[in-house]
Parts: structure tokens; C-alpha cells; sequence
């Protein structure tokens, strides 16, 4: 009969233990630095006003990422559904055909995407990079260049039931949360999930024991498109206006929130509840520093700091074995400094003597 799971090696299983350890450290050092503003509720209501898109993103990501693949478009997907609800709520006054038609067309570029990687066989990286440039060009055509002002949007049902307040608190926070939760749900308690994690671990062997990896991979990818376009709902929504660059900075913040989080880059391993905290550093980090005092160029460098931290993290907390390496190196390094100090070389000739 094996042995009862000690307390701690319970407590080092928790999922996305090592980022939630590292956005609560950030959080405590934002509150010491600055207290004025993070010891009050107003910076976090913003936070869970500005955050939502980017964890929807991140977690829609994950799950594509854990099969091996990576999508490079979500930044053409967020402005030219952003363009499709934009003009169906400004120009036609019908904001429920926009959200229809904007999820749709988010589909339709992830099911293409899926085509061009599953079926036809092109590389994810280079497939969706072709398509975020394909996509990002139409949307300029389409919009001729033009944003919209949705300044009176908040007169529709659809823009509270997606962004409104409950008093302070903002709706879509409840929306991504509910996203990460059900997608959680799917990676670790539904077969699509484990099909996933079974074709980013070895794709030739989840053939091979029966697994369709061309629907699962295409799925991924048209999930991920749906999820970018209600991402760009959110934003265009909270925003109060459409612009054809929107979505052009979420890129590089979105895999960063994924990685940080925990999700192996070579798939096979995922962790949504680090995407979440990875998805909440990223957000705070530019307000914080601004917050403190310091100058907007540190952002990325925090940013940097905190990935580093991160993955080391990962690495002594979730794999025993190279925890184990590092201590022992550690405690080799501690000994041979203290054999070469002057007091430790005298003690040891005092001994031999």
C-alpha cells in the first residue's frame, strides 16, 4: 500500500503554484511601493476592466499550444471583427447581428487557419503569420482606413450584459473567468482536452492509437478564432470604438501571459489557472510601475524579470528531479566556497595538523 502524499508535495502539485506565487509577491511589492493607489479598490476594478480580452486570448492559446501549434492571426482576427461589430452597431444600429457575425467570422479564419495547418500541412508559424498579414490587410479595405465611434453604445442591452457594472465591478471579468473556467474544464476533464495534450505530446502515437489529430488540431484552431472574436468584442465594446490596428499590441503580451504560465512551448503540458495569474502580471505590470513612480521603458524589462522568475519557477517546483540537481549543486558550491575561504583552509590545516 503506498504511502499517504505528504502536505507539501500536495501543496507543490497545485497547479500554477509557482506564477501565482509570483503575482502575489509582485501584488506586495506594487502595495509597498505604492500604497496610495494598490491599497485601494479602484486600481483593481480597473484591472478587471482592462484584462479580460487579453486572458481570453491567452486562454484560448493555451489550449492550441498544448497540441503543439501556435496562432500568429488572433491580432488581424481582433481587428476585423472588431470592424464587423463596429460597423453593424454604428453604421446599421444592430448590435446582436454584429456579435453574430463577428464570432462567425472569427470561425471562418480559425477553420481556414486549420485547413492550411492540418490538411494541407503548412507550418502553424508560417500559415498564421501569412493569414495575420491576409487579414489585416482586408480589414483596412473593408474599414477604407476608418474607425468608429461607438460613444452611444452603452444604450443597447448587449453592451451591459457584456461589459457593464454590477455597482463597480466590471461584467466582462465574470466573462473571461467563465471562459478560463469551462476551458479548464475542457483540458482536464473532457476528451477533446486529452486529445489535445496527447497529440502536442507525441501526434505520430495519438494517430496511431486512434485520436483524428486533423479534426482535433482544426477545432483547436477554430476555437481559438471564436474566442479571439469575442475577445475583440469585449474590447471594442469597452472601448466604446473600432479602429483597423486594434489588437496589434496583444501578440507578444498574450504568449507571454501563456509561457509565464506554465504551458510548454513544445505542447504536451498546460496549466489555464497560469495562464490566469500570467494573464493578471502582465496587465498590472505597466500601471504598477507607473504607479511607483517609475518610467513607462521598464515595463519591459519587469516583464522579463518576472518571465525568468517564472520558468525558474516552473522548473524547481514542477520537476523534482532538477530541483533535486539544484540544491545538490548548490550545497557543492556553498562547500567549496567555504573550503577555499581563509577560515575554512586554516580549520582544515589545524585539522591535519
Amino acid at each position: 500500500m503506498p504511502a499517504p502524499e505528504s502536505a507539501r508535495k500536495r501543496l507543490l502539485r497545485t497547479e500554477g503554484l509557482p506564477i501565482i506565487a509570483v503575482l502575489l509577491a509582485l501584488v506586495m511589492v506594487f502595495m509597498i511601493a505604492a500604497p496610495d493607489v494598490f491599497l485601494g479598490y479602484r486600481i483593481y476594478m480597473s484591472f478587471l476592466a482592462s484584462v479580460p480580452p487579453l486572458l481570453v486570448l491567452a486562454a484560448a492559446l493555451t489550449l492550441l499550444i498544448s497540441a503543439g501549434e501556435i496562432d500568429l492571426s488572433f491580432p488581424s482576427v481582433i481587428a476585423l471583427s472588431g470592424w464587423v461589430l463596429g460597423y453593424f452597431t454604428h453604421v446599421l444600429g444592430s448590435p446582436w447581428l454584429g456579435l453574430l457575425l463577428a464570432l462567425l467570422a472569427g470561425a471562418v479564419v480559425g477553420w481556414l487557419n486549420g485547413i492550411l495547418v492540418a490538411r494541407i500541412g503548412v507550418p502553424s508559424i508560417i500559415a498564421t503569420l501569412a493569414t495575420q498579414f491576409l487579414w489585416g490587410g482586408l480589414t483596412t479595405v473593408f474599414s477604407q482606413g476608418l474607425s468608429y465611434s461607438l460613444g452611444e453604445v452603452d444604450q443597447y442591452f448587449l453592451w451591459h450584459l457584456l461589459v457593464g457594472r454590477i455597482g463597480a465591478f466590471p461584467v466582462q471579468a465574470l466573462w473571461s473567468l467563465a471562459v478560463a473556467a469551462v476551458l479548464w474544464l475542457v483540458l482536464n476533464r473532457h476528451r477533446f482536452g486529452e486529445h489535445l495534450l496527447f497529440i502536442g505530446d507525441n501526434a505520430r502515437v495519438a494517430e496511431v492509437v486512434g485520436v483524428n489529430v486533423q479534426r482535433e488540431k482544426i477545432r483547436a484552431f477554430v476555437l481559438m478564432g471564436v474566442l479571439a472574436a469575442f475577445a475583440s468584442v469585449l474590447l471594442t465594446f469597452e472601448n466604446r470604438s473600432f479602429f483597423n490596428t486594434q489588437g496589434g499590441g496583444y501578440l507578444l503580451e498574450v504568449m507571454a501571459a501563456v509561457f509565464i504560465g506554465g504551458t510548454s512551448v513544445f505542447g504536451g503540458r498546460a496549466s489555464l489557472v497560469g495562464t490566469v495569474a500570467g494573464s493578471f502580471i502582465i496587465g498590472m505590470v505597466e500601471a504598477g510601475l507607473v504607479a511607483t513612480g517609475l518610467q513607462g521603458f521598464w515595463v519591459r524589462a519587469v516583464v522579463g524579470m518576472v518571465f525568468l522568475a517564472a520558468v525558474i519557477g516552473h522548473i524547481l517546483i514542477e520537476e523534482p528531479e532538477r530541483r533535486t540537481a539544484f540544491v545538490r549543486a548548490l550545497r557543492s558550491r556553498t562547500d567549496l566556497l567555504r573550503k577555499s575561504s581563509p577560515g575554512g583552509g586554516s580549520t582544515e590545516r589545524r585539522g591535519a595538523r
